[in-house]
């Protein structure tokens, strides 16, 4: 994998750059393969690798986004259903997905080049939030993803580590 967290960085640029790493893997665990391998379920719960993808999009919105009032497209969630964002709908393309992720990406990434570390913001829970908290979160959240990929990708096609450099 390409990037890497700089050994001299600052605190920020230490925390995006590892949030910025696991993302990259991610989506690499999406490479080569075709529509219905990135949707299939090899796990009894139906996790599938698209459907990471598009909880972790759903989630970088709703995490960096939502808490300092910036805008976000219509989120996945779902009262009634608590997987809903795990669920990829027939109509929805794996380019879609992946789109909505950079989409996601994106706007996360312009808030947090924007705010400082100590800058609060308000969870959906009510309780108040640092930038700094919230990368740490979203570190934790996507690497614990990256790690079921890592299964998901090895029960269907036997491919392990990390993908190749983008």
């Amino acid at each position: 994998m390409g990037r890497h967290v700089p050994f001299t960085g600052d605190e920020k640029e230490s925390l995006w750059a590892s949030l910025q790493r696991q993302r990259d893997v991610t989506l690499g665990k999406l490479e080569g393969l075709d529509d219905e391998q990135v949707r299939r379920a090899v796990v009894p719960s139906g996790t599938n690798l698209l459907g990471l993808v598009k909880h972790l999009a759903a989630v970088e919105y709703s995490w960096f986004c939502e808490p300092f009032g910036r805008e976000t497209e219509p989120l996945p969630f779902d009262s009634e259903d608590e997987n809903a964002d795990l669920r990829v709908r027939p109509d929805e393309t794996t380019a879609d997905i992946v789109a909505f992720h950079g989409r996601a990406r994106a706007a996360a990434d312009e808030m947090i080049g924007e705010l400082g570390l100590d800058d609060t913001g308000t969870a959906w829970s009510g309780e108040t939030v640092t930038l700094r908290w919230l990368l740490i979160h979203m570190i934790e959240e996507t690497a614990r993803h990256a790690g079921h990929m890592d299964v998901l990708r090895e029960l269907i096609d036997g491919a392990t580590g990390d993908p190749p450099s983008r």
